[in-house]
């Protein structure tokens, strides 16, 4: 069944608001996953040659559900990705390098 604006009932449009500041994006060039039996926390990581220490850029936590969504989403991405500019190679395995998460403060 469909309202008077053509939509089937039961379907909502969503708003989404983007700020400028978030538009603006932020680089990370290392990811780090864990979870509980409740959610995934994404750790979004800039990784720069020479130094030492890494930040933590951001960090995204999500439902299980959501979380095997996002993954499905980024695979179709990647395969529509591949069929406009190409295979994306990938370097020989996960980057080599010693990984410890310190508390802020910590050296």
């Amino acid at each position: 069944m469909q309202d008077d604006n053509g939509q089937k009932k039961g379907d909502q449009q969503i708003n989404v608001e983007l700020s400028e500041e978030v538009a603006e994006g932020v680089y990370s060039n290392l990811a780090m996953i864990a979870h509980s039996n409740s959610e995934f926390v994404i750790d979004f990581i800039r990784l720069m040659p020479g130094v030492p220490k890494a930040k933590v850029k951001s960090r995204i936590i999500v439902t299980p559900d959501h979380a095997k969504r996002l993954l499905s989403a980024l695979k179709d991405n990647i395969e529509k990705y591949e069929a406009a500019f190409g295979k994306i190679s990938q370097s020989g395995g996960a980057p080599q390098f010693p990984i410890s998460f310190g508390t802020p403060g910590e050296a």
